[in-house]
């Protein structure tokens, strides 16, 4: 989804009506936005690279992974997504991919910060657009969203994910260490308008007044972790030009340089300098706004360095799990308690001065847990890049057999004993562990399927 707005319950039944300023924004379209409220909301969702799969879908004309759906499918039930092959996202929000395009001349060590990253929407988007050897640190200050994030990001399987949960003030003690920055805002939800009811019911002069000052905060935690050459994205699913415009604006007069957007007119997105908006009378999406700011090189022209304050403690892979990854050799092993976690080598140091400044839910992948005296593999090693598949035994299900497994079942087997790995369409899924003619179930209980 586009931007986050401030609360969230049940959707009650409120009518659709425009905010004035909209109306005032679009004169004689305004009828036709109106319309376009009242319509069904397109279905989309944007593939995972890193998990090919075969997919129907007309392609979104600004994202190569995006795909529209002809008609809503029972998404709980689609093994495919649970193995991470694809994200349902609505296609404005897409227009990411266009944004960090603009974004030139990333390094490829890039270290890039999503600092209000829940649901995992935008940080999967920058999981796919970033180069391999970048480090995406996801944060998110709401505890009850954090849960949903990691396993949004376990599923989309890439490596070299630090996942925190601070608010975004707390990273001004580590300077400026951070290439991108995205800031998907909390915002009054005006874009909504058409999904989602309580957005509707929620709008009003004060609640755009409260988000914009906390897009304020957000936005000045932002430019100090951004390093000088480094880019800001800022985006929201709002109309309101207090949240958008007038926040570029700001930014502007602390000396953000605005950087345009590609886009093609015939997409039906308004473009300016201040940024990108859509409005779903004229573009396959909901409302969505997004701009790109950019820091001023520093005098000298170097790319500023941030040096790590308090390390976290590495270790060599042990020996329980040495042959499970592609590439043993590169990988930092570092324990917490009774889960032990992969990051790069090179990253080390810019995870130790995270875990030093903010509060850590993942320094890297966590690829084992204890049980009793040993180490057994972590559910999202199952669906990760890093994982070797050759290191396990591994069970290639069906469609029935793996909505067995996703609701949680133990599956009937010959003979098995030890860790097999469960596969669907060549993906990982998960794990089970053999007990003679059973496998039982390791698909995490928090993930199973409840739907029948």
């Amino acid at each position: 989804m586009g931007g986050k707005r401030t609360h969230r319950h049940g959707p009650p039944a409120v009518p659709v009506e425009l905010p004035p300023h909209v109306e005032e924004l679009l004169g004689p379209e305004s009828g036709r936005l109106l319309h376009a409220l009242l319509s069904p909301p397109p279905v989309s969702i944007r593939l995972n690279p890193l998990k090919p799969t075969d997919t129907d879908g007309t392609p979104v004309p600004w994202c190569d992974q995006g795909r529209y759906l002809e008609e809503r499918p029972i998404f709980t039930l689609d093994p495919l997504l649970h193995a991470g092959a694809y994200y349902v996202q609505e296609a404005s929000s897409m227009l990411l991919g266009q944004a960090f395009r603009a974004c030139e001349a990333l390094p490829a060590d890039a270290v890039v910060l999503d600092l209000c990253a829940a649901p995992g929407g935008k940080s999967t988007h920058l999981a796919a657009l970033l180069p391999e050897t970048a480090l995406l640190i996801a944060n998110e200050p709401v505890r009850t969203r954090q849960a949903p994030l990691k396993e949004n990001l376990w599923k989309w399987g890439r490596p070299d994910v630090a996942i925190t949960g601070s608010a975004p003030e707390a990273f001004r003690s580590m300077g400026p260490f951070c290439d991108l920055v995205l800031v998907d805002a909390p915002c009054s939800g005006e874009g909504m308008f058409r999904k989602d009811p309580h957005a509707r019911a929620q709008w009003g002069p004060h609640l755009v007044e409260t988000c914009a000052t906390r897009q304020e905060g957000i936005l000045d935690a932002a430019w100090a972790a951004l390093r000088p050459g480094g880019y800001l994205i800022y985006s929201t699913c709002t109309w309101e030009t207090r949240e958008n415009e007038d926040q570029v604006k700001r930014m502007m007069e602390q000396g953000a340089e605005a950087v345009g957007i590609a886009v093609d007119p015939a997409w039906g997105i308004e473009a300016t300098i201040l940024g990108l908006r859509c409005y779903p009378h004229r573009v396959r999406g909901e409302g969505f706004f997004i701009a790109v700011l950019r820091k001023p090189v520093q005098a000298d022209g170097e790319r500023a360095q941030h040096e790590a304050s308090r390390h976290v403690e590495a270790c060599p892979p042990s020996a329980a799990f040495q042959g499970w990854f592609r590439d043993p050799d590169a990988l930092a092993i570092v324990e917490d308690g009774e889960l032990t976690y992969a990051v790069n080598k090179r990253w080390l140091g810019t995870v130790s001065a995270l875990a030093a400044s903010v509060q850590m839910l993942a320094p890297g992948l966590p690829i084992a847990q204890r049980k009793g005296s040993a180490w057994v593999p972590h559910p999202a090693l199952a669906l990760n890049a890093l994982l070797d598949h050759r290191a396990f035994p591994t069970m290639e299900m069906d469609r029935a057999e793996v909505l067995r497994y996703l609701h949680g079942e133990a599956m009937p087997t010959e003979e098995a004993h030890g860790t097999v790995l469960m596969r669907y369409h060549g993906l990982g899924i998960g794990w089970a562990n053999g007990a003679g003619r059973r496998l039982n179930n390791g698909w995490p209980a928090p993930w199973r399927i409840r739907m029948r």
